[in-house]
This record gives C-alpha cells, structure tokens and sequence, in this order.
C-alpha cells in the first residue's frame, strides 16, 4: 500500500445462523454480525462502538437486536455527572475496611454475582483463529440497588439541632419535661428559623451553637474522596493500580504476563468452571491481549496516549485483578475483568468499574472529549443483566438511529416489549445510513479502490449483497475509510 496513512482492515463474515445464547441458554437464539479486524484506528472503532459494535480479542460483533434472543443494547455512563449509590459505597468502603485492617470480608461476595462485569464473550475467546461465529456472552449477575437518596438539608440541620436540645422526658414524671413527637419538635425548630430570617437582629444561641462542620459533614462524598482514603499510610495493605500497555505490549505488561495469565486461568476455573486445560496461555492471549487497535497518540489526547490497556489491582505486590480496557477518543471501553478467585468477597467486579470511571474523569481533564464510560451491553430482558443500568447517569443506543437515549426513557418501552426502538422520534433516521456503496473501500491485491472500481475489475463478481450489507452495518462515513479485504 502506498502512503503511510493508517488504515483498518477487516474481513467480514455476515451473521445468519443462530448461536446458542448465554444469558437465556437458547442453542439457536443468538444471531449477529461479526467481522475480523486485522488492524483497526482507535477512531474507527470509536465510531463502530457508536453503532453498536464490541470486540473479543480482534474478533468484532454486533448483535442483530430484532432477532436475536435476548437483545443487547450498547450502554453508557456520563462519567462526569456520576454519583455513587449507596451499593458503590458499600463496595468502596468494603475495599477501605480491607486496606485497613488487612482481613477479607466473609461469607460469599456481596452485592456482586458470581460472574464478571465486563465479560464480552467466553466462545469467542475460546474458538480458534478461524472465521466462525463466535458467542457475545457477558455473563455477571447482580442486583440493582435503590437510587442514591438526593441529600436533604434540612434534616441535615434538624438533626444537628436535635443534638444540642435538653433531654426529653420519660413518662409521666412530673420532674421532666413531658414527652414530645420528632415532627412536632421539628415543627418548632422550622417556626424558629422562619422567625430568625424575619429577625436578622435576633439570634437564637441554639442556632448560633450549630458547628458549619456538623452540617457539612452531611454532604455525600465523592468518587475520588472514596478512593483517596484507600491510599492511607497507616493502612496495613498497600493498593496500587498500574495501567500497562497490551497491544503493543510494553515491558511492565510482559514482565507481568506470567502472573496476570495465572489470575486469569484460575479466575476462569472458579468462577465460569472451565476445566484446567480450557484456559490456556494461547486462548488468554487471543482473548484479552491481542488487539486490533493501534497505540496512537495525538496532542490533546491523554498522556499515555489511545488503545488497549490492562488496568492492574496489586495488593502488597501480589496482583489480584486485571480490567482489559480501551482508550478511545471520546471513551473509556470496559472490555473484561479478572480476579483472583481468594479475593472475590472484595466485589471486584463492581470495585473495578468505579475505579474505571474515576480513570475516565482522570482522562478528561487531559482530552475534554474524554467523557463516557463504555460498560458493553445492557441486556433487559436478562434480569439479571439489569446491573449495568445502575452506574447513572447512562444512556442506551437506539439500534436504529444510533442515538444516544436516557436510559429512564427506554426502560418503560423494554419492559413492554424485549426489542425497542429506543429513539421516540418517528421522523429521525441514520444520519449515517449508507447512500454509496460504490464509495466503500475494499483492499484487493494490495491495492486500495473504492467498490466500484473493484467491481469494474472483477466482471461478473457476485459479492455485492455482502458488500451491500456490511457498508449498511458500519455506516457510509466507516465504509468510506475501513478496508474491507477481498481476495
């Protein structure tokens, strides 16, 4: 190819036959399309994740949502705007508990299912390197908690006025005060503000003694101030999380490879009972470590630059967790996690994902257009795939005008029916449907063409329909840079 501009190959491979499903178990109910990506911009994939792809390893899917069993639509959190609920706090402070005194929680994980998070597709990250279908399955279960309660001031204050009141009385001991209902005290104390703001010149001393800490203390903490506590020196564990390039793998991830593989294989055999042999060195290099994207870097991108990363939890210099994440242009793309199996009571799974989205904010300040956190796919006719619904706030990706919904608005419409439209305007289309297959490019004998000249070369060629198919799936603007191979 002449020029050095950057080029994505792919050669796709269509998605008519079903597939057994892992949410619902279905052998024949899971359909989609797939594509392998031999190199691919992290732009392309940016833009392909925008319509409603993921990868396994170099293998790249997209589920075909009106036929498929359990429709998976592509999730987002707006990373800026999250606040954690009180389960991601319980997960937090469980981690600090940890740090702290060094003793794992007991029992079995709480709040966490027994699979991961972010798992994309065990059959594809177990197949050979062939053209086949492979399975999109994200299997982890877990339970939404209720909302974030919003934070009330004025029980903050009733509460810190309450403290500096005599004691009530306690029956009917003419000594004491007689016994009084909260509301109505608290009743008293709203008239006694009312009239304090009508007085200006009057005080009251059991106002004035209110301490401002008493009441700000009340204020929710934030993701960050949650996570700055785990770094305490006077904790007796040491926590550090080291962000190691995967592809293409830079000295730390490949003096880690051994240990990180070892995480992985047991993690596989305890948690999804993959016999010893299933998870092998080549499988998990296939799955987790190669990766189309190449590393690129731009001026007002992050410092460490854009592609696929291990994200690495040590403890004590022993690795415990691995996420496999992304670095786009305007995401952060949760790909999988692992963990050692002795630390699942430690909710790793969610633990992760908060650090990931803390990360993503890390990143914005450095790329402003960095601001989403990318959680794979919500699956709403999988109960127990609800999870994901929970780091809000979260929009869904209308799978017909590849636009961005709020999730509050597309749950009342999953919840009547398995597949939705998800966009509620009649009128709004693909604003990058495609117009001109002929302006796709196709790489032929090493040659880069659009597909009208290629089909001008090859008289009589009948790959039309295909081509016609997989321009409509990634989009005229995608089809107009990826090279699609053909022989």
């Amino acid at each position: 190819m002449a020029g050095s501009k950057s080029y994505t190959i792919v050669e796709y491979f269509g998605g008519e036959d079903g597939y057994r499903c892992g949410y619902c178990k279905n052998p024949t109910g899971n359909f989609s399309h797939g594509m392998w990506s031999h190199t691919m911009t992290v732009q392309d994939y940016q833009d392909l994740i925008d319509r409603g792809w993921r990868r396994s390893g170099k293998y790249v899917y997209k589920p075909i949502l009106k036929e498929t069993c359990c429709p998976q639509y592509t999730i987002r959190c707006h990373a800026l705007k999250f606040q954690p609920t009180k389960s991601h706090k319980k997960t937090l402070k469980k981690m600090n508990k940890f740090l702290s005194k060094g003793e794992l929680p007991k029992g079995k994980e709480d709040g966490n299912p027994p699979d991961t998070p972010k798992t994309p597709s065990r059959e594809a990250a177990t197949a050979p390197h062939t053209h086949t279908r492979k399975s999109t399955k994200e299997p982890r279960t877990q339970r939404s908690p209720p909302p974030t309660p919003t934070p009330n001031p004025k029980k903050a204050i009733d509460r810190a006025l309450m403290y500096f009141l005599p004691a009530l009385g306690m029956g009917a001991d003419p000594s004491r005060p007689p016994c009084r209902k909260a509301k109505d005290v608290r009743k008293e104390r709203r008239l006694q503000k009312e009239h304090t703001r009508q007085h200006t010149d009057e005080v009251p001393t059991i106002v004035s003694s209110t301490p401002l800490s008493a009441i700000n203390n009340n204020q929710p903490k934030t993701l960050e101030e949650f996570i700055s506590e785990s770094q305490s020196d006077s904790f007796s564990q040491c926590l550090e999380v080291r962000l190691v390039r995967s592809n293409p793998p830079c000295p730390q991830f490949k003096a880690s490879f051994d240990a990180s593989y070892q995480v992985y294989k047991l993690y596989q055999m305890a948690i999804h009972k993959d016999p010893p042999d299933k998870p092998s060195e080549s499988q998990f290099r296939r799955f987790l470590c190669d990766s189309p994207l190449e590393a690129e870097r731009s001026p007002g991108g992050p410092e460490m630059g854009y592609g696929s990363f291990h994200q690495q939890y040590w403890v004590n210099s022993r690795l415990v967790a691995v996420g496999v994440i992304d670095i786009l242009p305007t995401c952060v793309s949760s790909v999988y996690l692992y963990y050692h199996p002795d630390f699942a009571s430690l909710s790793l799974g969610s633990y992760s994902a908060l650090r990931e989205i803390a990360f993503t904010r890390q990143l914005q300040k450095q790329s402003p257009k960095l601001s989403h956190y990318y959680l794979g796919f919500y699956i709403h006719s999988c109960p127990k795939m609800r999870y994901k619904g929970q780091y809000r706030p979260s929009d869904l990706l209308c799978p017909e005008t590849y636009v961005w919904v709020p999730i509050e608005r597309c749950v009342p419409q999953l919840d009547n029916s398995r597949y939705a439209r998800l966009n509620q305007d009649p009128d709004a289309g693909d604003a990058r449907m495609l117009n001109d297959v002929g302006r796709a490019l196709v790489l032929y004998r090493r040659a880069v063409m659009p597909y009208a000249a290629y089909s001008r070369k090859r008289k009589g060629s009948n790959d039309e329909t295909e081509v016609q198919q997989y321009a409509g799936l990634v989009g005229q603007d995608c089809a107009e840079r990826i090279l699609l191979y053909r022989s």
